[in-house]
């Protein structure tokens, strides 16, 4: 593992409290596989953990997926959806609940790290957005319901049909985030401290209850269907002109195929 993929690390603290920070501060804390992996690890459940804290290691939570990983994924005709959603999935299912810690970037797959977490911790320089339009992808079914549960459906509509980006005072306003806090990290964990003091198994069977009653699952055709529209998407000159466009910073010339 070098420097330029980053790391996850991991800290437990006193009271059964687990502190996970995406450490790429170099590239906003872009998720690549080796972090997503370093999640992997990190979330499997573990009778000792009571809370999860997630942090980002500099100025950002994660700017999203690493655009240069996205192309090596176009190049090879597969998309890093299924591997994203596997960890996010560890994150919801894990018996202790999780706070995600967000100040500043919370982009794209980052974002949706941030709203699989049962709360938010914002800082006043937290920034929110989902921007697969402007990449010529259309965006994970259960990413964008993982928005809409939270900001509802007109609200997530707005933010992924314009890309819009939305502030910490709007996020929270939305109920994108829980609390807005000078000091985030310092909030996060406090709060933590205050979850972890609860009985685990009924702090494990209510997410459960929470997850089962907050979800209408797609039916198997629904989801087939979506995943065809998606992956046309990802490979079609649209899409690479969309990853080029944000690689080279500049506004992408789609063309519609």
């Amino acid at each position: 593992m070098t420097a330029e993929e980053g790391a996850v690390r991991v800290e437990d603290l006193p009271g059964g409290i687990r502190v996970v920070t995406l450490d790429r501060p170099a590239s906003r804390n872009a998720l690549t596989p080796v972090l997503l992996s370093g999640l992997d690890r990190a979330l499997r459940p573990e009778p000792s953990v009571r809370a999860l804290v997630l942090e980002g290691e500099g100025t950002a939570f994660s700017s999203g997926y690493d655009l240069a990983c996205l192309e090596a994924d176009a190049a090879a005709g597969r998309a890093p959806d299924e591997r994203i959603q596997e960890v996010l999935r560890l994150l919801e299912e894990h018996p202790a609940p999780s706070i995600a810690v967000v100040q500043g970037a919370a982009f794209g797959a980052g974002c949706e790290l941030a709203c699989a977490a049962d709360l938010r911790v914002a800082g006043p320089d937290a920034v929110f957005c989902l921007p697969p339009l402007k990449l010529g992808i259309i965006y994970a079914p259960d990413g964008l319901w993982r928005l809409a549960r939270l900001v509802g459906w007109q609200r997530a509509r707005e933010m992924v049909l314009t890309g819009r980006t939305v502030n910490a005072e709007q996020a929270q306003g939305w109920g994108l985030a829980d609390r807005l806090e000078l000091d985030p990290v310092a909030a996060g964990r406090v709060l933590a401290e205050e979850l972890a003091r609860a009985a685990p198994l009924a702090v494990a069977g209510t997410r459960v209850l929470f997850r089962r009653l907050g979800r209408a699952p797609l039916t198997e055709a629904e989801r087939a269907e979506l995943e065809l529209l998606r992956a046309r998407a990802f490979a079609s000159a649209d899409g690479a002109e969309g990853r080029a466009a944000a690689r080279e910073r500049r506004r992408p010339r789609f063309q519609g195929r």
